[in-house]
C-alpha cells in the first residue's frame, strides 16, 4: 500500500508541474515584449486531456479542468487544476509570478499535503521550469499556441512516473 501511496505522489507532482507550465508558457506566447504582465491572457477555465507514462511502459488517460485567476498587472497568477484518472484525482493549487522573463512560485496538491517550487524561464512561445519538492523533481516543457497548450513533464528519476503529456484548450 505505501508503494501505491507514492505512486500518487508522484503523479501529483507531475499533474502540478505541467499546470503550473501551461500557465507560464501560455502567458509568454501571448504577451508582446514590453506589454502588459504575462498572464492577462490565461485568466479563465481550461480543460483537456492527456496521459501520464508509468516506467514499466503502462499508460492511463487524464481528464483535467484549470481555473486562473491573474492579478490587474497580469504579473502574478493563481491556479487550480483538478485532473482524474479511471483511478485516482488530484486538485493542486500554484502560485506563480513573472518578473523580467524569470518565473518562481509555489504548488501544492491538497488532497495528499504535498507541496513545493517552481523556477524557470520563459521564450517566446515555450517555457522550460523545474519543480522540486522534498524527494522529488521534474523538468517541465509548455508550448502555446492561440487556445491551445501542450504540456510535457519529465521527472528526474525516483519515481514510478516516466512521463506526463497533457493538452488543454481555453
Amino acid at each position: 500500500m505505501a508503494r501505491f501511496f507514492l505512486t500518487l505522489s508522484a503523479k501529483c507532482l507531475k499533474a502540478a508541474l505541467f499546470a503550473s507550465a501551461i500557465l507560464l508558457i501560455s502567458a509568454q506566447a501571448q504577451a508582446e515584449p514590453g506589454s502588459e504582465g504575462p498572464f492577462l491572457n490565461l485568466s479563465g477555465h481550461w480543460s483537456g486531456a492527456g496521459t501520464v507514462t508509468m516506467t514499466n511502459g503502462a499508460t492511463e488517460r487524464l481528464r483535467c479542468k484549470a481555473a486562473y485567476s491573474v492579478n490587474a498587472t497580469g504579473k502574478a497568477l493563481q491556479q487550480t487544476l483538478r485532473c482524474a484518472s479511471d483511478s485516482y484525482r488530484l486538485e493542486i493549487s500554484s502560485n506563480v509570478i513573472s518578473e523580467g522573463g524569470s518565473l518562481s512560485g509555489s504548488w501544492a496538491e491538497v488532497t495528499r499535503g504535498v507541496a513545493g517550487n517552481i523556477s524557470g524561464r520563459a521564450s517566446g512561445a515555450e517555457i522550460v521550469a523545474n519543480v522540486a519538492a522534498a524527494g522529488f523533481a521534474a523538468r517541465l516543457d509548455v508550448r502555446t499556441q492561440g487556445d491551445k497548450q501542450s504540456v510535457s513533464i519529465r521527472p528526474q528519476g525516483g519515481t514510478e512516473v516516466s512521463a506526463v503529456s497533457i493538452s488543454l484548450r481555453k
